[in-house]
């Protein structure tokens, strides 16, 4: 406990300085596993499969690549966007995927048929800033969608809170069905981070409590399987080494995030996301030393022999417990008898919580496989990052990363792809205010005049009479003469 305390105070204090050198330094050490020629990436670069690639700087490494050994047809490969990652027990426990295109879908149910999914984590929205970073690869709520040989029915769906939907979804081929749950996280803007640690933490004890004692990975994905995959399969991981009691005093989020980085490149993809790792872990070592304390301390009282003494006491323990319960969900306000005098203090001060963006979701989800929304606009078009109060503060340092393929036969670059078809091509290029896939919106008055027009908020407006039956002051006719 007193090293689980001793990281904590690190994780809070840790100085922005030192997290910019880390960062430094994890950038300059992916440059040198890019050139180790134990990591390549050929099976990414062929022919046959450089279309099944959403990004063209994105290619897994062949070391740990996803194979297929699942045939369903003829023209089947063994090759998917997705890489193996090592949890904490030293097993794959995760997935790290891109999303799927079009032409990948049955490649995607096939690595979940042959893998025995039982939970992904969607951290992306199908559609965001204009372009679609996710191909819809389940069906409307109680409807069947085919996919190849699989047909995929989605049971229903439920929103615990704005920032999560859960689908329940049954998958069926060759007369065998299984169910797999979906979590779609929807607040997590790409090359961004939540407003609040708290959401990402609930999003994985949710998902732990469905995969339950299931060996299966935990399939992860975003647009690229990179940047915000790489942050939950980092947290994940730390959250292992916790309750295993792996955490030593050389633990390191950096060394965490090499680790990464060589099972699937370009993981944790911006310098802020980084930074949010050190948040949430803070916010996840917080949360195991509450409930910890809370553990031993009803321990001890269970071990006390029982008299009256004890009796009264485990009893006032029971309501105290209730108490605390009940104080995790609401606030207990003592409100006075009397009302103070104006000029009092007030007795409790309201703490406000975050702000958030104008976030208000529509009843229903457009899907892009839903014959009978196949005119409609999509639902969401843009994504805007909401205040991060909790956000260390940044540098001057380029907010994203490209990627770079690890040796193309060493000495070539990456290969070349064309933007034909429905195929959405993009390289991870550095992001700036005029890249067009990362469009920045601000509102600007073209007309400050109008602030002031006869219909708007001027100050020049005449003073309207009062109707009723009483004459107006004096003051007033003298000011329409």
């Amino acid at each position: 406990m007193e090293l689980l305390s001793s990281l904590l105070s690190t994780l809070r204090t840790v100085d922005p300085g030192t997290l910019d050198q880390e960062y430094n330094v994890v950038r300059s050490q992916t440059s040198v596993v890019n050139r180790d020629p134990s990591l390549t990436t050929e099976e990414g670069a062929l022919k046959e499969n450089i279309k099944k690639n959403r990004y063209k700087d994105i290619l897994p490494y062949d070391q740990t690549r996803v194979v297929l050994s699942l045939l369903t047809s003829d023209s089947d490969s063994d090759y998917i966007n997705a890489n193996f990652i090592k949890g904490a027990p030293a097993c794959s426990s995760y997935i790290a995927s891109q999303a799927p295109l079009s032409s990948t879908l049955t490649d995607f149910w096939r690595m979940i048929w042959q893998h025995d999914i039982k939970v992904i984590v969607m951290a992306c929205r199908e559609i965001e800033m204009g372009k679609k970073k996710c191909e819809c690869y389940w069906s409307p709520v109680h409807q069947s969608a085919a996919f190849g040989p699989f047909t995929v029915c989605n049971l229903g769906e439920t929103r615990p809170n704005e920032d999560i939907v859960v689908r329940d979804l049954t998958v069926t081929y060759q007369q065998v069905s299984r169910s797999v749950t979906q979590y779609q996280f929807l607040s997590w803007p790409d090359h961004d981070v939540p407003y609040e640690a708290a959401g990402v933490l609930d999003l994985l004890e949710r998902t732990r409590t469905s995969q339950g004692t299931h060996t299966s990975p935990l399939l992860v994905h975003c647009s690229a399987g990179c940047g915000r995959t790489g942050v939950i399969c980092a947290l994940d991981y730390i959250h292992d080494l916790l309750v295993t009691k792996q955490i030593t005093a050389d633990f390191s989020i950096m060394k965490v995030v090499l680790e990464l980085r060589r099972q699937r490149p370009s993981s944790v993809q911006t310098k802020e996301q980084y930074q949010f790792i050190f948040t949430a872990a803070a916010c996840m070592f917080e949360r195991f030393l509450q409930s910890d304390s809370s553990r031993q301390l009803l321990g001890h009282l269970s071990q006390k022999p029982e008299n009256k003494t004890t009796r009264s006491s485990a009893s006032s323990s029971k309501r105290l417990s209730r108490l605390t319960d009940m104080n995790d969900t609401y606030a207990v306000v003592n409100k006075p008898r009397h009302a103070p005098p104006p000029s009092a203090e007030p007795a409790y001060s309201v703490v406000a919580p975050p702000p958030k963006s104008n976030r208000t979701l529509p009843p229903s989800h457009h899907y892009d496989n839903d014959p009978a929304g196949a005119s409609a606009a999509p639902i969401y078009s843009t994504v805007t990052p909401r205040g991060k109060p909790h956000t260390l503060p940044l540098s001057a340092t380029p907010i994203y990363e490209p990627a770079s393929a690890a040796n193309h036969r060493l000495g070539e670059g990456p290969p070349s792809l064309s933007n034909s078809g429905d195929y959405h091509l993009m390289p991870a290029t550095r992001v700036s205010p005029t890249d067009e896939d990362y469009e920045e919106f601000s509102c600007s008055v073209s007309d400050i005049s109008s602030l002031c027009s006869p219909g708007g908020i001027g100050f020049n407006l005449r003073v309207q009479k009062p109707r009723g039956p009483r004459d107006p002051p004096a003051e007033w006719s003298r000011l329409e003469r």
